[in-house]
């Protein structure tokens, strides 16, 4: 059948309801809880002092960017790795699949968070950024899609998975995790809501 816009909202509303999380140990946690336990996270992280480092490829590059920007609007030191000059100077020294972790190395800092999307889970670029903020002594929390085994699922502190092969839906409820995220954040670090 043809796909509809009914079937489309409906499909993407029963997704958003079948979110999993995950601790850093692969324990399954109710997910209202390890959201609130990846906004303490946050929270206490940028309160300190510490940054929030957002990676992803295509489209979850542009949900990284796109809520980096609102995280350091409302004063938290965030920052995207998803620049053109960046991308292609770190892919043409370092290889494609080092994009991410070669500016993580020079620049992140123990405690910092890193925010890692994939939709797939196996992208090597994000495998090794994680790595490299690990290193480094930050913390992780990932968002990842497709096979529930995928390899970036056992590797945050926090890890939000959505049960979908298909690019837009998992990269839209990704959106809306960290749209939630941020909200939630800004409630706990500022005392309200602030707009983005």
């Amino acid at each position: 059948m043809a796909t509809t816009l009914s079937r489309y909202l409906e499909t993407l509303a029963a997704l958003t309801r079948t979110v999993a999380c995950s601790g850093a140990d692969g324990t399954a946690v109710p997910t209202d809880e390890g959201f609130a336990r990846a906004v303490e996270l946050l929270a206490g992280r940028t309160t300190a002092g510490r940054a929030v480092i957002w990676v992803g490829n295509g489209g979850s590059a542009a949900i990284a960017s796109h809520i980096s920007v609102d995280f350091f609007k409302a004063g938290a030191r965030s920052l995207s790795f998803n620049d053109g000059p960046m991308l292609t100077c770190m892919g043409n020294d370092y290889g494609y699949d080092r994009v991410f972790s070669r500016p993580i190395e020079f620049c992140a800092a123990p405690g910092d968070v890193l925010i890692a999307i994939s939709s797939s889970g196996r992208s090597a670029n994000i495998l090794n950024a994680v790595a490299a903020a690990r290193d480094r002594g930050g913390a992780v929390l990932s968002l990842s899609g497709f096979e529930a085994a995928n390899p970036l699922r056992a590797l945050g502190d926090w890890n939000f998975y959505v049960a979908s092969d298909v690019y837009g839906f998992v990269e839209t409820v990704h959106a809306a995790i960290c749209h939630a995220l941020y909200d939630a954040w800004a409630e706990r670090v500022h005392g309200r809501p602030i707009p983005h």
